[in-house]
């Protein structure tokens, strides 16, 4: 028998994907990453058996660590702001 993680444990670990999800530097990523984040915390939160619940926090741990290195990549190699972003404190091209 597995034992299933915690409220607080869940908590925890979805204020950290949501962390992860919200410091890519391209407005797309972090839109769709914070989409899924809530998503698959969503029927995390819904799920009633222990198995299940075990499996799916473990597949979640393992997606943070992939979703903290493809931010850090993304933040190295970040482009313009989009039209969409709030543009306040961004130097446009050709100022000085």
């Amino acid at each position: 028998m597995v034992n299933p993680p915690s409220r607080q444990q869940i908590l925890r670990l979805y204020g950290s994907t949501l962390r992860a999800a919200r410091s890519f530097s391209s407005y797309n990523f972090r839109s769709y990453f914070v989409r899924r984040t809530r998503e698959n915390f969503r029927n995390i939160q819904t799920e009633q058996d222990s198995g299940k619940l075990s499996q799916a926090y473990n597949e979640a741990v393992k997606e943070l660590a992939v979703l903290r290195r493809s931010a850090m990549v993304n933040q190295l190699y970040g482009g313009w702001r989009l039209v969409v972003e709030e543009q306040s404190g961004v130097r446009e091209r050709g100022e000085n």
